[in-house]
């Protein structure tokens, strides 16, 4: 597939990969892949351990550079994905920025405004709206705005949806989600028993 020439930057603020996080990683990697753009982990210590999964997905690229030492020539040129920025992500966002920067900020919950070390930096910001998303949605908005040119609020999200083990357990997930073309929230495709959720589940 042709290159989009975008490029999906995660700044990752953690010494370590937790089992959540590569998952949405993986799921990142995955779709950006299939897009013909590009996903990059920035900021990654020496010794900072990448999962062969990743590794194996050609659009992908780990660095232990920052973002602003990877693009020290041309910051302008650099979205960050901001809560406080001054104004919403939007389809001709696709003209004017090339990387789309994520600070590790998604996910939290409550939010720790994680951003802010991000946002000292002068990178020019835009919102992705009030509810709190995962990194593998709020990098899925993003391609679908800036690449699919759908405006924010025309994107289906479902949020908090609820999660049913059966018919007397459930769980509600405390963030925002891409509406899929089957009624249901995206998630990282896996089979895992989760110690957050105390629960072995599947989905797509």
């Amino acid at each position: 597939m042709a290159s989009t020439g975008k490029t999906y930057i995660v700044e990752h603020l953690d010494p370590e990969l937790g089992t959540w996080s590569e998952l949405e990683y993986l799921a990142v990697a995955r779709e950006s892949q299939d897009a013909g753009a590009r996903f990059c982990l920035s900021s990654l210590p020496q010794t900072f351990q990448v999962p062969e999964a990743l590794k194996n997905i050609p659009a992908f690229t780990a660095e232990t550079r920052s973002v602003e030492e990877l693009y020290a020539r041309d910051k302008s040129r650099v979205c960050l994905l901001d809560p406080a920025a001054a104004s919403d992500l939007a389809p001709e966002d696709g003209d004017k920025f090339d990387a789309f920067l994520f600070g590790g900020i998604l996910g939290d919950d409550p939010p720790r405004d994680r951003t802010s070390e991000l946002r000292k930096k002068g990178f020019e910001g835009r919102r992705l709206g009030p509810v709190q998303m995962t990194t593998d949605t709020a990098v899925r908005v993003t391609r679908l705005v800036v690449e699919g040119k759908t405006p924010l609020k025309e994107v289906s999200y479902l949020d908090h949806p609820e999660l049913k083990f059966n018919e007397h357990e459930s769980t509600q997930m405390p963030f925002r989600y891409v509406k899929g073309d089957d009624g249901k929230p995206i998630m990282p495709g896996v089979s895992v028993t989760s110690s957050n959720l105390g629960h072995q589940t599947h989905w797509a």
